[in-house]
């Protein structure tokens, strides 16, 4: 029997749990800080989007498999190192994501006001971390800066009316800050064009069906309808949404706008102890296709700005870390002897849910071809005996099906669920019929 430790509940993690399932003869424990698992699917997945979080049942299915364990509030560095699980497993798999978000690296970026994508999107998902963002939602202008499908969400649930959040999961404490919210208006910046966005014709078809808020593009921002032909047909969908958007006479039945402006780059913050407008310069596409500042700049008023221009993975001491792309340095996986990365731990935030799935199986063919089938470490015992010496107790699958079980019952009329978003309430809720 080999045993192997994922460090991360998250897709990626659990692809690579089934993966190696495939192959038999292996025991299996999956590690996460926190005592829910599922990572991006819980706290990154927007909560109206309930059919992509319905992935989660698969990963249920894994987790239940006899010789997995999902091992919650077991914290690596705390309350064990990467080096004692390389003790105790003979493969560890690291799928902790990449959930820093980067810094716009202009002045002003650490204003109060000036908000991380990953943690706003943590607020209004219930990540426990992020329960007390309390974003500035009094003021009539928003900025968001990043040209992918987490701007588009941001941007979908800032707009969003209390009657258009009905069956999601959005948490209460964000359900009703939005309720109350005074912005009207929200500028999504791009420094480059529309042929270079990273948005997908779901989520930017979202925003034409919005019923307080109607999308706005500058016509001029378009190349030659002509040269749409040369995008990959799921790009020249997204373009032809945005070509649609800028055709369409403004509704004044609508108080919000979400307005696109393309070709920008924000070059500093401004604001008298907090953000209060964004200074942006318009660029140019060169011959290489990359954007230039053209030395025009203008100012656009903010009291919120929300960054989405990329995620990175936590440093772990001991392990290799590459600054500039913020995740583990690794060859097809594989950072050291026995030491492995999958997902956005492995190739940096790029990619869908669905794209952690061949690397998982790519890890998992390598482990099995490195690693003898007869092991003689200690596993799961090993790791046992180690947290029970240091206190940590950790939250089993079992109790994960408690608190969900809490959550669903907690629902509000026409919500999916009510999550817990402060730990001694999840780990309660866990360990509830224990005590």
């Amino acid at each position: 029997m080999k045993h192997v430790a994922i460090v991360g509940s998250g897709p990626a993690g659990f692809y690579t749990a089934e993966a190696l399932l495939k192959g038999g003869g292996v025991a299996i424990d999956i590690l996460d800080r926190l005592p829910v698992p599922y990572g991006l699917i819980r706290f990154g997945v927007a909560p109206d989007h309930q059919s992509i979080k319905a992935v989660a049942r698969r990963y249920e299915k894994v987790a239940l498999t006899p010789g997995v364990r999902f091992l919650g509030n077991v914290h690596l560095g705390a309350d064990v190192s990467i080096e004692e699980l390389l003790h105790y497993y003979d493969a560890v798999v690291l799928a902790t994501g990449a959930p820093l978000d980067r810094r716009l690296g202009i002045p002003g970026d650490d204003l109060p006001g000036v908000i991380g994508s990953a943690a706003f999107v943590g607020w209004y998902n219930g990540h426990p971390d992020f329960a007390d963002l309390d974003p500035p939602l009094s003021a009539e202008h928003a900025v968001i800066v990043g040209n992918g499908n987490v701007a588009l969400d941001c941007a979908r649930i800032l707009a969003k009316t209390p009657a258009e959040f009905a069956g999601s999961d959005i948490v209460a404490h964000a359900f009703e800050a939005l309720g109350g919210s005074r912005v009207r208006s929200i500028t999504i910046l791009g420094r480059r064009g529309p042929h270079q966005i990273a948005m997908t014709p779901k989520e930017l078809g979202e925003l034409g069906h919005l019923q307080a808020a109607a999308p706005s593009v500058d016509p001029a921002d378009f190349p030659p309808q002509g040269t749409d032909a040369a995008l990959d047909p799921g790009q020249r969908k997204s373009v032809e949404l945005l070509r649609a958007f800028a055709a369409t006479p403004p509704d004044g039945s609508k108080p919000k706008t979400i307005s696109f402006d393309f070709f920008a780059k924000p070059v500093a913050i401004e604001g008298d102890g907090r953000a209060s407008q964004v200074i942006v310069e318009r660029t140019a596409l060169g011959p290489d296709g990359q954007a230039r500042g053209t030395g025009e700049t203008y100012a656009l008023p903010a009291s919120l700005v929300i960054s989405c221009i990329g995620y990175s993975s936590p440093p772990i001491p001991g392990i290799p870390y590459d600054e500039a792309l913020g995740r583990y340095p690794n060859r097809t996986g594989l950072i050291a002897e026995r030491l492995y990365a999958v997902g956005w731990a492995r190739r940096g935030p790029t990619g869908t849910i669905g794209t952690n799935r061949p690397d998982g199986f790519e890890v998992a063919e390598a482990i099995a071809a490195a690693v003898p089938a007869g092991s003689t470490r200690d596993g799961a015992a090993g790791l046992d005996r180690l947290l029970a010496s240091r206190g940590c107790e950790p939250v089993l699958f079992a109790d994960w099906q408690k608190i969900e079980a809490a959550e669903i019952a907690a629902a509000r009329a026409g919500f999916a669920r009510e999550k817990l978003v402060r730990l001694p309430d999840l780990l309660e809720a866990g360990r509830r019929d224990q005590e």
